[in-house]
């Protein structure tokens, strides 16, 4: 999978460019809204698409233990299940071996797991991985990893990552024997590991361009390690990587975290924190996070951004939508959720933008004067 039309930063690694799916192009940088279960929750595909979603990530384990395998093949795939017609990116199931770890037994072949549903058992392994996959229909695949935990030493952190390999090279071996089910192209990712040791993380990149993916992810960063290593571990990733092929960075979506690493040169994201957090009144702006649920929103007759154009401010103020958290309406989920997935989205265009017409630092400069961080935590 080749970037089209690649612009690079003169004074950063920030890039801008296209990728193509049968499903659609992405510009990147870019961000997924998070689909676990085939819904980002509370939104609809069209209110996906008004707030300028290109591609969503569904998940392997979880589409798995429900609805099934049978259930999704007999409905042609996630995109019709969901009646999403944008691209689609699904993880391996590799993630859920790290964050469910109390309920697997790790060996060679792969995983065994009992189900968080109703505790039947379930095999996870880098062909099974592929063939849930290849029912999914997903235009972009993940190869099976095992993610490392932090902290780990430098010797649990390299067995692990020698592991992922290994799966790794069994994924691709086993997608390349295999075809798409549904009549349209399929590209699958390699997911770099090593922890937070710079040498390990040199190696498993290596490893992974000499085994030729579509395009390459990392894995395994903020899962609890400092900030600061997340950086320089993704600094040193993007450095090796391919500079005509998508480099994603797995999980990470603070929105301070997508300018650091869309400079560092990372062009694909995704996280749940932008839904999850509106769940909770916590919403984005260019002037840094506000909880919606806060006193002195009561009479905040004034939409959440000014400068705004999603449906949520253009038509609803703070103090109605702190109404609808206090009196618990539904209906304040599905307009907290269009307001900060369709921030994030700005976000993204913002950086791409700045990038095509060169002026990238001073975007980043400008985000960081104004984004304040405290501002969720003191306006409560």
């Amino acid at each position: 999978m080749k970037i089209e039309g690649l612009v690079t930063c003169p004074d950063t690694k920030a890039r801008a460019g296209q990728i193509q799916t049968d499903h659609g192009p992405i510009n990147m940088p870019v961000f997924m809204p998070v689909g676990t279960a085939g819904s980002v929750k509370s939104l609809s595909p069209v209110d996906l698409i008004e707030t300028g979603s290109q591609i969503i990530l569904g998940n392997t384990y979880h589409l798995l233990l429900r609805p099934g395998m049978d259930i999704m093949e007999s409905a042609g795939g996630l995109h019709k299940f969901m009646s999403w017609s944008g691209p689609i990116l699904t993880d391996s199931g590799g993630y859920q071996v790290f964050s469910l770890g109390q309920l697997n037994r790790i060996t060679e072949e792969g995983v065994v797991f009992q189900s968080r549903l109703d505790g039947s058992k379930h095999k996870l392994s880098p062909e099974i991985s592929m063939d849930i996959q290849r029912v999914l229909g997903s235009d972009i695949v993940m190869a099976f990893d095992e993610c490392t935990s932090y902290p780990a030493t430098v010797q649990q952190a390299r067995s692990s990552m020698q592991l992922t390999h290994r799966w790794e090279q069994r994924s691709l071996d086993y997608f390349r024997s295999t075809q798409p089910i549904y009549g349209y192209e399929q590209q699958l990712f390699g997911i770099v590991q090593g922890s937070v040791y710079p040498d390990l993380r040199k190696e498993s990149a290596k490893t992974l361009v000499d085994m030729e993916f579509d395009g390459y992810a990392i894995g395994g960063l903020s899962v609890g390690e400092p900030k600061d290593d997340m950086y320089a571990i993704t600094d040193v990733v993007t450095d090796i990587l391919p500079q005509n092929q998508p480099r994603y960075l797995m999980g990470v979506g603070k929105p301070e975290d997508l300018v650091e690493a869309v400079s560092l040169g990372v062009d694909m994201f995704d996280c749940v924190l932008p839904t999850r957090n509106a769940r909770h009144g916590i919403m984005y702006t260019w002037d840094g996070p506000i909880s919606v649920k806060a006193a002195r929103e009561k009479d905040a007759h004034i939409p959440l951004d000014a400068n705004c154009e999603c449906y949520c401010c253009k038509n609803f103020s703070r103090a109605y939508l702190r109404h609808l958290f206090k009196a618990n309406e539904l209906l304040v989920y599905r307009l907290a959720s269009i307001h900060n997935i369709h921030f994030y989205h700005e976000l993204m265009a913002g950086m791409r933008q700045s990038i095509l017409e060169g002026k990238f630092s001073a975007f980043k400069k400008d985000f960081f004067t104004r984004y304040n961080l405290k501002r969720a935590e003191t306006n409560k």
